[in-house]
């Protein structure tokens, strides 16, 4: 009896702890909740108005989601997905990023013109960061020593110092960009730029002073040049590869890390836009705005294996840890 009684609480951690993706539909309203075990969807609920940024806490327990038309950052149990509480973050809310302690959050205020640091712990604003206009993309190093923003009119890359929340550096990059990623060493940034058509490669120092090294451009045969509009960026942990999502191109480029040249496009759903890993880097799930689909990616075989149709425009994804 005691090892049939062992064995169910096993079973019943194994399947509360099961791996799980969070997918944001924007124009839906909705969270979808995908086991990444099955690939299959388990669950929808509301995410408020407009969601889009998502995020974990380091444990994976809290999911965290920019409500845009909200003006808030809603808070939900990733076990129960009931809402728990919700965070102040300035008006429009978009994207974030989580210091890896779990506190705190830096959040693009895209109508404001500002990045809200909010505490996780205490719920209260630390600081409001003035920069570019319409800020989106949000990065923190590896050192946790910047924060850097991505202006999509002001066309800059704000580096922000997290000791005392000041811009140090400002790169200029191409037109709109979307999404900042470091490589996981830290020695590099690579940023999206949606119309510009490029993604800026910006070489970090020691001391943290960035400088524009090159920019990786993209072509694939028979899609027009003015749909090539990288978006999303995922970088593998060894630093081998760095995935691009190119918006209405419905690709996916794959870069050689070393190198920096594409060496493939993977095919995937209608305007595809944001990207995540699960843990081990055997998958990459990509948001398909207008397929209303996830794609799942074969990272090994750079092959797209299947795909989940989800809720109304699917914006941003965010898988458990281990």
């Amino acid at each position: 009896m005691k090892l049939i009684l062992t064995a169910a609480l096993c079973l019943a951690a194994s399947g509360a702890l099961a791996g799980k993706a969070f997918v944001s539909n924007e124009r839906g309203n909705t969270i979808s909740v995908i086991d990444t075990d099955t690939w299959s969807v388990i669950e929808e609920f509301d995410g408020g108005n407009r969601p889009r940024g998502i995020t974990l806490s380091p444990d994976g327990t809290l999911l965290y989601v920019c409500a845009s038309d909200d003006d808030t950052v809603r808070v939900f149990d990733t076990l129960s997905y009931e809402e728990l509480y919700t965070l102040p973050s300035g008006p429009d809310p978009e994207l974030f990023v989580i210091h890896p302690t779990g506190s705190p959050l830096y959040i693009a205020n895209e109508d404001d013109n500002l990045v809200t640091v909010t505490d996780t712990q205490t719920h209260r604003i630390l600081a409001e960061v003035p920069v570019g206009v319409e800020p989106e993309g949000m990065a923190i190093s590896p050192d946790q020593q910047w924060v850097v923003n991505t202006s999509e009119t002001t066309n800059m890359a704000h580096f922000i110092w997290t000791a005392d929340y000041q811009i140090k550096h400002n790169v200029l990059v191409d037109q709109r960009p979307r999404y900042a990623e470091y490589s996981a060493d830290g020695t590099r940034l690579f940023v999206s730029s949606e119309i510009g058509g490029t993604v800026s490669v910006i070489d970090i120092a020691q001391d943290g002073t960035p400088t524009l090294s090159q920019k990786i451009s993209f072509d694939v045969p028979g899609v027009l040049p003015e749909w090539l509009q990288p978006v999303g960026v995922r970088i593998t942990r060894d630093g081998s590869r760095i995935f691009v999502a190119l918006g209405p191109a419905n690709r996916v480029a794959v870069i050689n890390g070393q190198s920096l040249e594409v060496e493939d496009y993977i095919m995937v759903g209608q305007r595809v836009w944001q990207m995540a890993f699960t843990p081990g880097e055997d998958y990459l799930l990509t948001t398909n705005g207008n397929s209303n689909d996830i794609t799942v990616i074969d990272v090994a075989k750079e092959k797209a294996i299947k795909s989940i149709p989800v809720g109304q425009q699917p914006w941003g994804v965010v898988v458990t840890p281990d």
